[in-house]
């Protein structure tokens, strides 16, 4: 019986080590995050009709700690003022139905939540999905803090070749092959 008990000592004191270890560790992170990101997009071409679309319900997750960032937009999220433009995006062009999703995973580069003061600009290297294709981009970004929200801003160019995204002949000369994107995120200390 008291082989029994040291045993279960040690036991139990792994146990509390191993747990004391995750709780410092959880508590060590520091996390901000937002459900309500903004990503817009435009591909217009001078002469003809706006394209354009705003997301303004993108989440995305930032830790502190490691600099490791992430979002994730529905693609049947994006707005455009004519109905018919956004119908033609979700079903021929982005094939929402096949691809509901965009992602972006990265890690900012340099990035020490003390040294942040007023604005200071950023890469973030990472890995974009969309459409079912990886594509790894450097994406300049500008972080600020006040209070307890991290404001995370950036403007970057993708196209849609890159991403298998076709585009009929008929309207090509209608949508402009560099899409220009900007995203703003709000992101709340957790």
């Amino acid at each position: 019986m008291g082989c029994w008990k040291i045993k279960y000592m040690k036991n139990a004191i792994a146990l509390s080590i191993i747990c004391l270890a995750l709780i410092t560790t959880a508590m060590g992170q520091e996390k901000f995050t937002t459900k309500t990101g903004e990503i817009t997009f435009e591909a217009s071409v001078p002469s003809f009709e706006e394209v354009k679309a705003v997301n303004s319900n993108v989440s995305a997750v930032l830790d502190a700690t490691t600099g490791n960032f992430a979002a994730l937009a529905l693609m049947k999220g994006f707005r455009f003022k004519v109905a018919l433009m956004e119908e033609h995006f979700n079903e021929n062009y982005i094939e929402s139905s096949k691809y509901p999703k965009a992602t972006f995973k990265g890690t900012i580069q340099n990035f020490k939540l003390s040294e942040v003061s007023g604005k200071r600009e950023y890469i973030i290297k990472g890995t974009f999905n969309l459409h079912g294709v990886d594509k790894n981009y450097e994406v300049p970004a500008v972080i600020s803090i006040k209070e307890e929200m991290l404001m995370l801003t950036a403007k970057f160019v993708l196209k849609p070749e890159e991403f298998n995204i076709k585009i009929p002949s008929i309207v090509s000369n209608k949508i402009a092959e560099d899409v220009n994107v900007s995203v703003v995120f709000s992101l709340q200390k957790q």
